[in-house]
């Protein structure tokens, strides 16, 4: 269920023995024209389960090929050094690949491919994250909650529905799966907000919110938030607070009990780092989840065995 979330990351040289790797090191396709750029980064870097022992053994490859291409891809968007048109052109190479116009340039997405034609789910979820990472190869600021909305419904809504289909669930589930994803990746908006502007120069914090609070990205530069900042922070939480409220009925509707449960922890885990965001300051460090709070999300998740 999880967006892929992480701060901007280098992308890795050409002579690095990492390079022509998938996320999570899994051997890639040794293609002169592989166009992925694996950060190191790999799901246990996440703040959130991906695929965690919870899911069924026979489904997790197949959450993790998933991963893998959204990791890979997300890589090649946030790049301080890639051009957006050099971006572009090696997620067009990833779509290519995955829906077979293509035989080589992407292992992760030959992996999803393989994965998708096993078990029959559709290619649109992971074409429409393709969508939002073509998107951070261009646009650096959103004017409002509407237009933030709508990256998140390529983003982050794809990543909650491809699980869903995966285990064969109602489409009932997809509209509280929608909010929590939504939910989720504004939590990390929030937790890198100056991450993103410092390395690639993108602010996800809408701009007519900044200007009603009297703040602007350029405030993200500082060592602490500033009062404007905090209102913005807050007045966002409030937004997550709505989504994980409707985002509650998702473990209620799914079938599985393996996904009930992730996804029940998954929803603890986004209500704690909301609160923590509420009491933390993103810019003086980097607002985090603690061992604790999984372990109290797992506790609490338990109540939907009954």
């Amino acid at each position: 269920m999880n967006p892929v979330q992480d701060r901007p990351v280098e992308p890795t040289s050409a002579t690095d023995p990492r390079q022509g790797r998938a996320s999570g090191g899994q051997p890639a396709t040794n293609a002169p024209d592989n166009v992925e750029t694996w950060s190191g980064k790999d799901r246990g870097d996440e703040n959130f389960p991906v695929g965690s022992l919870l899911i069924s053994r026979t489904l997790r490859p197949h959450v993790h090929a998933f991963y893998s291409f959204a990791r890979n891809a997300d890589d090649i968007a946030d790049s301080g050094t890639l051009p957006a048109d050099d971006k572009i052109a090696r997620l067009d190479t990833m779509e290519a690949v995955l829906l077979g116009r293509q035989s080589s340039g992407s292992a992760s997405a030959l992996r999803l491919r393989a994965s998708l034609a096993a078990t029959g789910v559709t290619a649109r979820h992971a074409t429409d994250l393709l969508i939002a990472f073509r998107r951070d190869a261009t646009q650096q600021r959103y004017a409002n909650w509407d237009e933030l909305r709508d990256y998140c419904r390529y983003s982050a809504m794809p990543v909650g529905r491809h699980v869903l289909d995966l285990h064969g669930e109602d489409p009932a589930t997809h509209a509280p799966s929608d909010a929590l994803c939504t939910s989720l990746q504004v939590l990390n908006h929030l937790q890198d907000c100056a991450t993103d502007l410092a390395m690639v120069d993108r602010c996800y914090l809408p701009l007519d919110l900044l200007a009603r609070h009297r703040a602007t990205p350029d405030d993200l530069r500082g060592p602490w938030e500033t009062t404007g900042l905090r209102a913005v922070f807050d007045a966002l939480l409030d937004r997550v607070d709505a989504l994980n409220a409707h985002a509650a009925a998702l473990p209620r509707r799914t079938h599985s009990w393996r996904l009930r449960l992730e996804t029940a922890v998954i929803l603890g885990l986004a209500r704690r780092l909301a609160d923590r965001l509420r009491r933390g300051d993103p810019l003086a460090a980097r607002v985090r989840l603690t061992k604790g709070d999984t372990a109290a999300s797992v506790l609490a998740a338990l109540r939907h065995l009954r």
